[in-house]
């Protein structure tokens, strides 16, 4: 449990205050010589008169004004021993004092001290000082806290971390498989270092550089790099830091930020996640965020208004660079939108070599066959499939990472971890014909992609898996290829019906039947691959941004709607029919093929298509053999 300052003061300040006045109500009202004013008997008026009359008192003391007597007297009932008793004496009896001395017994007055003013006044004030120092002691504890009590008047300050000089240890040598990118940031450096070079010859500084691309790519990286090669000031800061509850804030903050970068110009602003501040205005049914819309508005008066920001250069980071205000994007404002893709292969190579420096790796395992592997990685997916080989190396107790754990490690990261091998059943053979159907198709359909091994190791929510390699990387599909893995994904389901029947089909083919629906009905409403003709029907995005996307969506009529369906029922079953006839075609290598899967759980892809050329021809595909 975490220890809490504020809450030990919460609970200690009241404590000591009642116990403090609980201490001086106990001794302010005590007398001083409290030790002679004490007595064990009490001894009422009645009784002490006739002590008095009958002469059995020895001595008297007067306490309190004259209100209260302690007596010394001689008890007959107990021996003539000497009692001392206590007595309380009635405010209107002023003959006393005369019937003691006639009586010749010995008394004396004590007069009260007067203590109780100086108590009062030390608890008046004591009380108030506690107060104020327990107050101060949490006010200063809660300035630390962003947004906390102490921070009331600092809400219009801007947070962004401030470095004379970023020293944030990434160079441009730390940063690969981005090379267009960087080229265009080292020229952000240049500006920076020495303007010289481009105002001789007319040229104006850029004013923002906007990084758009996927998460994981380098954004956040590439202005890390900048920030350490630049050697200028540089102010980092998130886009959500701007906005706040309260109208105003974020404006304040903006003017802040852009106020202290000024003082230190030139130099460098990174906003990560602009979209957080930077959305379309108005872009709302119903209105719009204001707090956001204010800030947005002072962001872009700082950026290119009447009085400019020279010597300041903005770098901004999204992935969502479609709902960012058209005002933001123009030139004047940001000049230039970097685009940091996924990397290529070449690029994933570069990438594997320098998250590779600081880790173990046997002299066998080939980054290039790693980043054959790994079509669609970005930057920090291939650091994390690099770390979990090093965990799965450390785990296992070896010195180096073998290619073993590579394979593993992008199997855990694709799919999931690894769960209980199945036990042989008619469930586990039922599995195996799946993925061998998938298998199958893959191996012998010309445009498919090539299977890399089947396995019926579960990961994640998958029974089994057929994995595929492809065997480039390439931005364009052509139509043979979509509906090859159209083909692919119904291999499983083709396999279940021709070796079981029809009445024993599973729920496995579920993820493949969605996937194959969304590939057909984009081939239909956007590539126009069907015989609706070349137009696109659907935007690529499903999601409608409210209030801008609401009424410029593509509509088409119900007689159109119609046609869509049938179009893509057609290309889904004409792709069934083909997938279930090269399975009945193919049973015996099927049957085999299973057999082998159910004793060795995994089949490489080599020597799945090995097997299957002894019993019918392989279209030849591009084949990558790693250079070890």
């Amino acid at each position: 449990m975490k220890f809490s300052w504020r809450i030990l003061v919460l609970w200690t300040l009241p404590a000591l205050v009642i116990g403090f006045f609980l201490w001086q109500g106990a001794f302010a009202a005590a007398p001083a010589d409290m030790g002679k004013n004490t007595a064990s008997t009490r001894m009422t008026y009645g009784r002490f008169l006739e002590y008095l009359n009958d002469g059995r008192l020895t001595s008297v003391d007067l306490y309190d004004g004259g209100r209260t007597a302690i007596v010394e007297a001689v008890d007959p009932d107990l021996d003539n021993r000497i009692q001392r008793l206590r007595v309380d004496l009635p405010s209107n009896a002023p003959e006393l004092i005369s019937q003691l001395r006639k009586a010749n017994i010995s008394f004396d007055t004590h007069p009260a001290r007067n203590d109780g003013a100086i108590w009062g006044f030390l608890g008046n004030l004591i009380f108030p000082i506690l107060l104020i120092a327990g107050l101060f002691f949490l006010f200063r504890r809660s300035s630390n806290i962003p947004g906390g009590p102490g921070q009331a008047m600092n809400f219009g300050k801007s947070r962004a971390r401030f470095q004379m000089e970023a020293k944030t240890g990434i160079k441009f040598d730390d940063v690969a498989g981005i090379e267009e990118a960087k080229e265009e940031l080292e020229e952000v450096v240049t500006f920076l270092k020495q303007p010289e070079r481009f105002t001789a010859v007319g040229a104006r500084i850029p004013k923002g550089v906007l990084l758009v691309g996927p998460p994981g790519t380098g954004k956040t990286l590439l202005a890390k790099a900048i920030a350490g090669e630049a050697g200028v000031p540089f102010f980092s800061i998130s886009g959500s830091e701007f906005v706040e509850m309260f109208v105003g804030v974020g404006a304040s903050r903006v003017r802040d930020l852009f106020k202290k970068a000024k003082e230190n110009a030139p130099c460098l602003i990174f906003i990560d996640e602009i979209d957080a501040v930077g959305r379309q205005r108005g872009a709302g049914i119903g209105g719009g965020n204001d707090e956001r819309e204010q800030t947005l508005n002072q962001l872009l008066t700082e950026m290119d208004g009447f009085e400019g920001n020279t010597g300041i250069i903005i770098i901004a980071a999204t992935n969502r660079p479609d709902v960012l205000d058209s005002a933001l994007l123009r030139p004047g404002r940001f000049d230039r939108q970097v685009m940091v893709d996924a990397p290529d292969l070449k690029g994933r190579v570069a990438i594997l070599e320098v998250h590779a420096r600081n880790k173990k790796i046997a002299p066998e395992v080939s980054l290039e066959a790693i980043a054959r592997r790994t079509p669609g990685f970005t930057g920090a997916d291939l650091a994390n499939l690099l770390n979990e080989g090093a965990i799965l190396t450390a785990r296992r107790r070896k010195d180096a990472i073998t290619m073993l754990e590579i394979n593993d490690a992008v199997d855990r990261v694709v799919a999931g971890m690894e769960g209980t091998p199945l036990v042989d059943s008619k469930s586990k053979r039922l599995i195996a014909y799946h993925e061998i159907g998938h298998g199958i198709i893959g191996t012998l359909v010309p445009d498919h992609d090539p299977v890399q091994k089947v396995t019926l190791v579960p990961r994640g929510q998958a029974r089994g898996l057929t994995w595929f390699t492809p065997s480039e990387d390439s931005g364009l599909v052509s139509r043979s290829q979509l509906l090859a893995r159209i083909k692919g994904a119904l291999g499983g389901r083709a396999a279940e019906e021709v070796i079981f029947g029809d009445s024993e089909i599973t729920t496995g083919a579920g993820g493949d039947l969605q996937q194959v629906t969304g590939l057909a009905r984009q081939m239909v409403t956007r590539f126009g691959m069907s015989d609706l003709g070349p137009l696109s029907l659907e935007s690529q995005s499903g999601e409608v941004f409210l209030g801008r996307d609401w009424t410029s969506r593509s509509e088409y009529s119900e007689e159109i709607a119609s046609r869509i369906d049938a179009q893509v029922r057609s290309i889904v079953a004409h792709c069934y029919e083909e997938a279930c006839q090269i399975m009945r075609q193919n049973r015996e290598v099927v049957d085999r093929l299973v057999d082998l899967l159910i004793e060795k759980e995994t089949i490489d892809g080599e020597e799945f298509r090995q097997i299957v050329a002894e019993y019918t021809e392989v279209p030849e595909k591009e084949q990558f053999v790693p250079t070890l």
